[in-house]
């Protein structure tokens, strides 16, 4: 019999076939057993280990089964050929890296980003206390999977929500929820059809754009003119479905008005096979006048896809994003795409239903848009005190980030850096255009929503040192 250099350890909490199996498949993949010897036998193992004969049995069955080993009728049970090269052996398994220290010049003072919101002001008392009601109101129910739309009273309360405040005309029926934006696009594209030609506004929001082209459709940009998505290109484009951002165009903020609406609209209605998709990502903040009523308000033909989202308006972690389907796409979806089930939390939809319901979803935006009016002057006017006509301010009329022209002989690239060197963060709008490599304008983008006015004016301070403005 082969030497067997094992010693079993009876007291460990591992079982001893697990001991066995384990002695082997090491000895196998470093080749200490090479291919094409006979193991010893059960009986004869068994004696030398002081086992019973069913310990080996189970550990030569996990070795057959993982295809280490041979069984031969009547000759016994024998190495198989392994390529010991393409296996990580024990001695190589890969531990957690540590964290990378940060770099001094990885340290940020103010950031400028256009994703983080006022979290000073969510209300946790609120939001922790229906949460914990809703795992009581019905303590199974919300492990399971729920509707495949989303939970029902949600999706009813949202329909009313967006009727009263974005004059969007849908049912409960209509809506459907999802976890994000990005999915719901790409869940869009399998509605639609991917033989569709897409468009969408250039400059755009690039992870929309590389949603869309990991879905494999035929994406055209169209530029901007003043109004908004340029009609000529979008006609010549021969696109079917168009992507806009009408009610705060994304990144340059400007406001579609109606008569460019209108517009979109009859292009939709010319065609039967032609769609808009209406994302209305931060239509509640607007800060000169009131809301602009949705596209999909003024629709009389059912020929827009309507777009929304709690991360700006609630807290991003949620994920809770949602369409509102026209009829005839919703007809589509409910003869083949009921299959794919719900990807938000129905405790995180239970518990949004009773913030709604409840009032506080009303009181907590009607909180926002003072406080983000607030943050968005500061900036405002800290920059026309701080920089003066060397820069132009872009897109100032709503949502929570505005567009920054300076005029200082500086590349994009340098702007960030030279900003960087001073413990400020801010942002390229170039990643937004198809042509990213392109000559355009250097313009950087400076979200205001997750900070407060001290920091505000302390980080356009900074700027200015850093693009050495007077």
């Amino acid at each position: 019999m082969m030497e067997i250099t094992l010693v079993l350890e009876n007291e460990s909490k591992e079982p001893l076939y697990l001991q066995l199996y384990k002695y082997f498949k090491q000895e196998i993949q470093s080749g200490r057993i090479e291919t094409g010897v006979m193991l010893p036998s059960k009986r004869k193992l068994s004696l030398h280990l002081g086992v019973s004969q069913n310990t080996v049995e189970t550990a030569y069955q996990q070795l057959l089964a993982e295809g280490y080993v041979d069984s031969r009728p009547r000759k016994g049970i024998f190495v198989k050929e392994i390529h010991s090269d393409l296996i990580l052996t024990s001695n190589e398994i890969l531990t957690p890296t540590k964290r990378i220290p940060k770099r001094d010049s990885d340290i940020c003072l103010v950031d400028f980003s256009h994703g983080k919101i006022a979290l000073d002001h969510f209300p946790f008392t609120h939001w922790r206390r229906l949460t914990i009601q809703s795992l009581f109101e019905d303590e199974s129910s919300f492990f399971l999977n729920g509707e495949y739309q989303g939970e029902y009273h949600l999706r009813e309360e949202i329909a009313r929500y967006l009727y009263q405040s974005r004059g969007v005309r849908c049912s409960t029926e209509q809506v459907i929820i999802g976890a994000g934006t990005q999915y719901l696009i790409g869940f869009l594209t399998m509605i639609i059809g991917r033989e569709a030609i897409f468009s969408m506004e250039d400059p755009g929001y690039h992870r929309t754009r590389e949603a869309f082209k990991d879905q494999g459709v035929n994406l055209i940009p169209i530029s901007l003119d003043d109004e908004g998505m340029n009609m000529k290109q979008l006609y010549a484009s021969n696109a079917q479905i168009t992507y806009v951002t009408p009610s705060h165009q994304f990144p340059m903020g400007m406001v579609m008005p109606i008569t460019r609406r209108l517009e979109l609209l009859k292009w939709a209605g010319e065609e039967e096979n032609r769609f808009i998709i209406e994302d209305d990502y931060d239509g509640e903040f607007r800060y000169k006048g009131k809301p602009i009523p949705s596209l999909q308000g003024l629709d009389p033909n059912g020929k827009v896809i309507y777009l929304g989202t709690f991360s700006k308006s609630l807290i991003p972690s949620i994920r809770i994003n949602y369409i509102v389907l026209p009829k005839i796409l919703l007809a589509k979806y409910n003869e083949h795409f009921t299959l794919y089930k719900q990807t938000v939390s129905r405790l995180h939809q239970h518990t949004l239903w009773l913030f709604m319901r409840e009032g506080h979803w009303e009181r907590h935006l009607n909180k926002m848009r003072t406080v983000y009016r607030k943050r968005q002057q500061s900036l405002i006017s800290s920059i026309k005190k701080n920089m003066g006509d060397q820069v132009t301010i872009i897109g100032d009329d709503s949502g929570l980030h505005i567009l920054l022209r300076v005029y200082n002989a500086m590349s994009e690239k340098e702007l960030i850096a030279k900003a960087q060197k001073y413990q400020v963060k801010v942002y390229p709008t170039s990643v937004y255009f198809e042509d990213s490599c392109s000559n355009h304008v250097p313009m950087i983008l400076l979200g205001f929503g997750g900070l407060t006015e001290s920091e505000i004016d302390q980080g356009i301070l900074l700027l200015k040192k850093a693009w050495n403005l007077s």
